[in-house]
């Protein structure tokens, strides 16, 4: 039996199977898309195979990644549902790791009817810098499921960056910051790489600069351990250009356009779960 198996291979379930290849060995991922030849081309790529539909993904792996979109969520649980029972029958038991936004523990239970009993259930919200193993990852689970079957999704998501348990009422709030955000860093890449083009620096270069600016101020947090507005206040000097700066963003509204974008993401993925 395989290790894991990604049913939907998009932009976030690509981007696990990535991970997913580098932790355990593309010998233990199988693939399942809805169109098929999608999931071929991504295992050819990664070294790994497929299966020929999303039940063969539940027989044949021992840890089920669903990566559909959440309004997808219910059919696809009730289509796995009695392969998954039959496997518990059989002394085989599987774990489903939803990571659709908004999609609850309950939600899922339900979806499953009586079948639930013998699966574990857990629940990831994982952003797309995954990809290249600087991602940010939640995970929750089902009430009183075993800790082995936890830490082995852990495993699996080892190579995707930093992976924390989270309550999972904290999971839309956490998918608003970490899940989106970086959509709405990119913007801010692109800006600051635009304003050097604007002050004379060579469209390339000024990216180029831009990106491991933010890239290194991230690390700064993290590792300092410093809250963000301290170490802005020891860039910016007396009367100098930094502060000069911070003023137009103050001016321009950066803080609260950042913090409107956090609160409309979070309201738009409780909506999706409902």
């Amino acid at each position: 039996m395989k290790k894991a198996a990604f049913i939907g291979v998009g932009n976030m379930g690509g981007a696990l199977a990535r991970a997913a290849c580098r932790a355990v060995g593309p010998d233990q991922v199988v693939l399942a898309n809805r169109t098929r030849s999608k999931a071929e081309a991504l295992a050819e790529q990664l070294g790994c195979c497929t299966v020929r539909d999303n039940v063969a993904a539940v027989r044949e792996a021992e840890y089920i990644f669903l990566g559909v979109k959440p309004q997808g969520m219910r059919s696809l649980l009730e289509e796995l549902a009695p392969a998954a029972a039959q496997c518990h029958r059989e002394g085989a038991d599987k774990t489903l790791v939803s990571m659709a936004a908004g999609v609850e523990l309950k939600a899922m239970e339900e979806a499953l009817g009586g079948a639930g009993s013998g699966i574990a259930l857990l629940r990831i919200m994982p952003n797309t810098c995954t990809a290249i193993g600087r991602g940010m990852t939640a995970l929750c689970a089902r009430r009183g499921e075993l800790e082995p079957r936890i830490r082995g999704v852990e495993e699996i998501l080892s190579a995707t960056g930093r992976v924390e348990r989270v309550p999972e009422e904290l999971m839309d709030q956490f998918s608003a910051v970490a899940g989106c955000g970086p959509a709405f860093v990119y913007p801010f890449i692109e800006a600051m790489a635009d304003g050097g083009v604007m002050a004379g620096l060579p469209r390339a270069q000024a990216l180029e600069y831009a990106a491991q600016t933010v890239l290194g101020a991230a690390a700064m947090v993290l590792e300092t351990g410093k809250h963000p507005g301290a170490l802005k206040d020891e860039v910016c000097s007396p009367g100098g250009s930094t502060i000069a700066g911070v003023a137009e963003l103050e001016r321009g509204g950066l803080r609260a356009a950042v913090m409107n974008a956090v609160l409309a993401a979070w309201r738009r993925s409780a909506q999706l779960g409902k």
